[in-house]
């Protein structure tokens, strides 16, 4: 797996990060677009929260940070989702 952008800058706690996602993307990949939105593709399929927790280790990878300092507050059926640094 190709090491997935730098987000070490927006790592401030309290700081929420809207991403779209893409389960059973065919491999896991994290890409920034030209208007600077977050979006995901994973091979897991959203089923029983498996989507949300390879999200969430992708993600925490591209920060730097444990996944358990990220908390998902919104979209956890939706593909639209929003995490929170802790």
């Amino acid at each position: 797996m190709n090491r997935p952008p730098d987000l070490s800058h927006l790592v401030h706690p309290g700081t929420r990060i809207a991403v779209r996602v893409t389960p059973r993307g065919g491999r896991d990949a994290l890409v920034l677009d030209e208007a600077g939105s977050i979006h995901v593709r994973v091979t897991a399929p959203p089923e029983d929260g498996r989507a949300n927790a390879a999200v969430r280790k992708l993600l925490a990878r591209a920060l730097g940070i444990a996944p358990s300092r990220l908390t998902l507050v919104g979209g956890a059926t939706s593909r639209d989702k929003l995490f929170r640094i802790d």
